[in-house]
């Protein structure tokens, strides 16, 4: 990529997070905006789902993950790049997952997948140590599946997670989890995958 190229996507990533500063609607959940995909959907590029409202069972797993955000029980992995197979699962219950993201030779920036199997259907909550959220795949058909929400949890419920992603998923169907970076500090993160509607205790 040429110098100058890279620059000037720079210089459009940053000019369209001003822009939505300027009109009171950016969040840190657009802390990072991927200028190479700003030909995509502006609304998947920037991660502007809908707020979920708080419930409290949402409150309430969210809690209950920030115990294992900040105590364990945590397992390091790098994730897959993309196009390569995807040998890191992430479906153990209650567990802290610190990911590293590969180099990403095809593009800039860093990116990579996991798989997850839920064992049961339902919503579950993708909850991440950064604000940049994450787009889940049916790893059969390769077709996007919808992410109904997103949450930014505030640092006085918990200061190790910053963003739940929830989505309604099927039991015993394979999932890729893909998780992409234009900054190296979104790199690596923490990842916490609870039942959105499981009653936790602590």
């Amino acid at each position: 990529m040429k110098p100058q190229s890279l620059f000037q996507k720079s210089l459009l990533a940053t000019s369209v997070a001003l822009l939505l500063t300027g009109c009171g609607s950016t969040t840190a959940a657009e802390e990072e905006v991927p200028a190479a995909e700003l030909s995509t959907d502006d609304s998947a590029l920037l991660g502007l789902l809908p707020s979920c409202e708080e419930p409290e069972e949402l409150a309430e797993v969210v809690e209950h993950a920030c115990i294992h955000a900040e105590l364990g029980p945590f397992e390091a992995a790098t994730a897959a790049a993309l196009g390569a197979p995807v040998l890191v699962d992430v479906s153990t219950p209650h567990t802290a997952y610190n990911l590293t993201l590969p180099w990403n030779t095809n593009s800039w920036g860093w990116a990579g997948r996991v798989s997850f199997l839920p064992d049961e259907s339902g919503e579950f909550a993708f909850l991440l140590s950064r604000h940049r959220g994450l787009r889940i795949y049916d790893a059969a058909t390769g077709l996007e599946v919808a992410r109904e929400c997103r949450y930014q949890v505030p640092t006085d419920v918990c200061g190790a997670l910053k963003t739940a992603i929830v989505a309604d998923l099927e039991a015993d169907t394979e999932y890729y989890l893909e998780f992409r970076s234009v900054l190296s500090r979104n790199s690596t993160f923490s990842l916490v995958i609870e039942e959105a509607a499981h009653h936790h205790e602590p």
